[in-house]
């Protein structure tokens, strides 16, 4: 009898039918092209763009980055890449940096480059502001640094230079600044934090994982943009990611650091094996090279013009945004936007539900990102907008005064207080994924059901829990999203 394999045909099957299925498991995917999704994509609303990078991207599918002397292309295309990203951001086409699968793995790099670097200290650290990107945590766990997270101005959301200076110690190895800070889309004062490392003889880093292809063009359209890229004295790294607003399709980001020792420090290097001698620049050791063709074919098929006028629409749409939510009884924007990420946050004087919010707003489909209070900060929702997005504000605002006005009845919104009061009582560890998830209807939870897409229970209860509940709970999710027991 032939043995059967879930999920594995016996027989290759048509293309046709692989893509009708495919339609069919993406349907309830949020949508990835328009106005309508404050998160996650960047789309640029030039199909011709948008086509040049798809062919690059498949041209180049099966080009393995692991070998540059193999693949020489990949040699080229990085080097063009890198070049036209330090040219825009205080550096030069001779400026040393590596192209990456995105903007988690660009950090990784840079920390791992910072403590390499100095391999005389024992128990390297990090100092970070409380708003720094959750990669930063990220690069720490997985290379047993110490991140040392800093309070922010509570009115500004910016990181305090001279609590970043006072939190610096003999152990650190980098300390970071964000252009933009991803949750509220503020800069931090990158100079004073830059100089103040400096002086210290300590690296500074700057994520502009998400500003680095936006500010250069919201600034030539007249936003105040303060300095803070490689021209900035002090800084000696900075990531920039091509597959946010470099509009490039995903798997794209670029690290550049001010010197080439620094860039040794990210590699990594093996010949104590009987194979061939490894040495990687990036974490992944095989990769495709379509990310990079794409992000290559994405630039230049936009140019400097079409980067400088999806600027200007973006800076346009922003403005637009920001007077129109703070118009909306019960909503207020948090800190003053520097790039083209908002934060709403709930009005203490009128507070509306933000998670109810969100909700009503992706029923009438357009998708707000909740952002949870942390360290003395309030939650949030998120928006990022992008050069597609000025033709849809009003449409967007239209939808926000719609849904404000729906939920407005519904009050601020409690937390299950019983709900909460048995997650403390449960042992998580005797618990496994199907037990987990028989759990989850009682916090609203239907993934596959009618509710689905429906997240303010589980926000509301996810705010309400201390960080250690709330990394327990959507780890257990996620382990249990991927086992046969829910969406079925």
């Amino acid at each position: 009898m032939t043995a059967t394999h879930p999920g594995l045909p016996e027989t290759g099957r048509a293309a046709a039918d692989l893509l009708a299925d495919l339609a069919a498991l993406t349907a309830a995917d949020l949508p990835t092209r328009g106005e309508r999704v404050s998160a996650y994509v960047y789309d640029t609303g030039r199909p011709a763009v948008r086509q040049a990078a798809h062919e690059a991207y498949l041209a180049m599918l099966e080009v393995n980055g692991l070998d540059p002397t193999a693949f020489p292309s990949v040699v080229a295309l990085e080097r063009q890449v890198i070049g036209a990203t330090a040219t825009r951001l205080g550096g030069s086409d001779a400026t040393p940096g590596i192209f990456t699968s995105g903007g988690t793995e660009s950090i990784i790099l840079a920390v791992k480059a910072a403590r390499d670097a100095r391999s005389d200290i024992a128990e390297p650290e990090i100092v970070v502001p409380i708003t720094a990107h959750a990669a930063f945590h990220k690069a720490g766990t997985y290379l047993r640094v110490r991140v040392i997270a800093v309070p922010v101005d509570p009115t500004t959301f910016k990181a305090d230079p001279e609590a970043m200076a006072a939190a610096c110690t003999d152990a650190t190895v980098l300390v970071v600044a964000s252009a933009p800070s991803y949750a509220h889309g503020v800069i931090d004062p990158v100079e004073r934090i830059a100089a103040d490392a400096a002086a210290r003889g300590i690296p500074c880093h700057v994520d502009a994982c998400v500003g680095g292809y936006l500010l250069p063009w919201l600034a030539e359209a007249g936003a105040d943009v303060p300095p803070f890229d490689l021209s900035v004295p002090g800084v000696t790294s900075l990531t920039a990611d091509l597959h946010k607003y470099g509009y490039a399709p995903k798997g794209a980001s670029v690290l550049l650091f001010r010197d080439e020792a620094m860039r040794r420090s990210a590699y990594f290097v093996c010949a104590s094996w009987p194979g061939y001698p490894v040495v990687n620049s990036t974490v992944q050791s095989s990769k495709g090279a379509g990310p990079l063709a794409g992000a290559w074919a994405t630039m230049q098929a936009l140019g400097a013009e079409g980067y400088r006028e999806l600027g200007r629409s973006t800076l346009s749409a922003t403005r637009r945004l920001i007077a129109g939510v703070e118009a909306i009884d019960g909503l207020v924007v948090l800190g003053k936007p520097e790039a083209a990420l908002v934060a709403m946050g709930a009005d203490p004087a009128s507070p509306l539900d933000l998670w109810a919010l969100a909700d009503e707003s992706r029923s009438r489909g357009f998708f707000l990102q909740p952002q949870l209070s942390a360290a003395g900060l309030p939650a949030s929702l998120h928006l990022t907008l992008t050069g597609a997005s000025e033709q849809g504000i009003e449409e967007i605002l239209a939808v926000l005064r719609a849904s404000a006005d729906a939920v407005r009845p519904l009050g601020p919104g409690t937390p299950p207080a019983d709900l909460i009061a048995l997650i403390h009582e449960l042992d998580f560890s005797t618990l496994d994924d199907a037990g987990f998830a028989a759990l989850l209807p009682m916090a609203g939870i239907e993934v596959g059901g009618e509710s689905s897409g429906r997240m303010a229970g589980v926000n509301r209860l996810l705010d309400a829990l201390p960080v250690e509940g709330r990394e327990l709970i959507v780890n257990r999710f996620l382990s249990a999203l991927y086992s046969p027991y829910l969406g079925q």
